[in-house]
């Protein structure tokens, strides 16, 4: 067998390897490297974890060299020669999907992509070593390493674990460094099954109209994010840091503060969210709470007064707490006289202490009225005339994806709740789309990470989107079987609602059904590729 038909084969496979390798990666990455939570993944979407044509390139082994009956030569020749040709047809035929968000390659993802070569440089040894004239156990090696790509990325993940969990704690002790180093710095946290991003944003608005203030970027949640955002941005000058906290376990949010220390920790909401990992309700509410439980003596805490879970918890911490809300009693900080229009809402601020103001905002909904509250509250406790909170909210825009109203064109208009949904918010967000008198479309393909309420709260997202929508776009067949149900239980008619096979196809129909009418659509969450069908 001719050594250029073998250099052939090994770069044909190894240039597949690469794509494969590339694509399991990204999985990785979007599952948080965690690697329980990506073999959950690859369970749960087997055909994208295992693709049964990458035994293709070994299918000459069994037909050719039968079927040809020539001397083991010319038949090792053209096993190799099909096996050439099907990895270039691999190659060239692969799926091209449009990724959402693609991988980003981090020093992380480089020491990952490191080891999983080097396992793939080990495999391709082995199977030198097996012996290229033993064309069976070769090729068959090969293709092997090729059809498990996802293992051996997992295990390329669990082998550099330790040095990840040293780089991450070096990386976390020059941030602790750098917060004991200003002592005058003070912290605000803020947490909540939803509202975090956009109370930040709001928050961030009304500080800087008297502080030096930095936020977390983006959704720089984790205890990564927050590390990486203060070694990177954190400076002397800056007075105020608002530290956005996310959660997926219990500890997640004590960590972060351990590393902060914040003297104002402000919960937004509590609800059913994330409980693949959080498995129960009562262990979301604790980890939530962290925030509060590991205030300082001389710390506050904002919270909700009108979501139910949050008025339910027995608080522990004797610290300094504010309430803010529209409809429960003994609030420091109320909501009032609220009227809402396509140009955003307007209401009334009254303060404990006989105060009030008149808030004016392009944000939409009555969720993002509380995240309002939340701002006021921390803004008027340091000492920001309301007059001047209120100028300074009026100018803050649309946060990205969180119902972001777009004008599309003369006739549609598009409200954009596109980032995570959940239970609570995707209801406060049909309860928007109602409020607007043009026709109403929902494009969504339900909501996800909830565990084993999953299909009963998309069931119940249906029924909801039964009473208000005039026309429902499902984006993915299987996804959104749960809302198939919940739309046939409420005796939605067939005729106005449409089983999308993806995105694209959703936005199509959406501008068949629009047109020409005046319309207002209404894109409830929008699923990471790892939910692709």
């Amino acid at each position: 067998m001719s050594n250029l038909l073998i250099l052939l084969l090994i770069a044909a496979w190894a240039w597949y390897t690469i794509i494969r390798v590339k694509k399991s990666v990204h999985m990785l990455q979007l599952n948080a490297y965690r690697s329980e939570r990506y073999f959950r993944w690859m369970k749960e979407h087997p055909e994208k974890a295992m693709y049964p044509r990458d035994v293709w390139p070994a299918l000459g082994i069994v037909f050719l060299l039968p079927f040809w009956g020539l001397t083991d030569a010319w038949g090792f020749s053209l096993a190799v020669l099909w096996a050439i040709a099907t990895y270039a047809l691999l190659i060239w035929r692969r799926p091209k999907t449009v990724e959402k968000k693609k991988l980003v390659y981090t020093p992380r993802v480089k020491r990952l992509l490191v080891t999983t070569g080097a396992l793939y440089v080990l495999t391709l040894a082995i199977a030198w070593l097996i012996g290229v004239n033993a064309l069976v156990g070769f090729l068959l090696l090969l293709v092997a390493a090729n059809v498990l790509v996802f293992f051996i990325v997992m295990i390329a993940n669990v082998i550099i674990l330790p040095v990840e969990s040293q780089v991450n704690q070096r990386f976390f002790n020059d941030a602790e460094s750098i917060v004991e180093s200003m002592p005058d710095l003070e912290v605000i946290g803020i947490t909540g099954s939803f509202g975090k991003t956009s109370t930040k944003h709001i928050l961030k608005a009304v500080l800087a109209a008297e502080y030096n203030v930095l936020m977390t970027p983006e959704s720089y949640n984790t205890k990564m994010g927050v590390t990486r955002t203060i070694r990177e941005q954190l400076k002397p000058y800056h007075e105020l840091f608002i530290a956005e906290m996310g959660a997926k376990q219990e500890n997640d949010i004590a960590e972060i503060c351990e590393l902060v220390h914040q003297k104002y920790g402000v919960l937004t909401a509590i609800g059913e969210q994330h409980l693949e990992t959080f498995k129960t309700l009562e262990n979301i509410k604790k980890t939530k709470f962290e925030i509060v439980e590991t205030l300082p003596e001389d710390g506050t805490a904002f919270l909700n007064k009108d979501d139910e879970n949050i008025r339910a918890y027995p608080q522990t911490n004797n610290c300094r707490t504010m309430y803010y809300g529209i409809d429960a009693d003994d609030l420091h900080y109320r909501a009032a006289e609220i009227t809402y229009s396509a140009k955003g809402t307007t209401f009334k601020v009254r303060k404990y202490d006989g105060t009030s103001v008149t808030i004016e905002t392009k944000l939409l909904g009555r969720h993002n009225i509380y995240n309002i509250l939340a701002a006021v509250a921390i803004g008027s406790e340091k000492n920001i005339p309301l007059e001047k909170i209120a100028r300074a909210i009026k100018g803050v825009p649309p946060i990205p994806h969180r119902l972001e109203l777009k004008q599309s064109s003369a006739t549609l208009t598009i409200i954009d709740d596109s980032f995570n949904s959940n239970p609570t918010g995707s209801k406060m967000a049909l309860e928007v789309l109602g409020s607007m008198p043009e026709k109403k479309v929902l494009v969504t393909p339900g909501m996800i990470e909830l565990g084993e309420k999953e299909y009963e709260l998309n069931k119940t997202l249906a029924h909801h989107a039964a009473q208000v929508c005039d026309f429902v776009i499902l984006v993915g067949k299987k996804q959104t079987e749960p809302l198939q149900d919940g739309l046939a239980e409420a005796e939605y008619p067939q005729s106005r609602y449409y089983v999308a096979a993806d995105l694209q196809d959703a936005l199509q129909k959406m501008r068949e059904v629009t047109a020409p009418e005046p319309s207002v659509v209404l894109l409830e969450n929008d699923l990471p590729d790892t939910f692709n069908e």
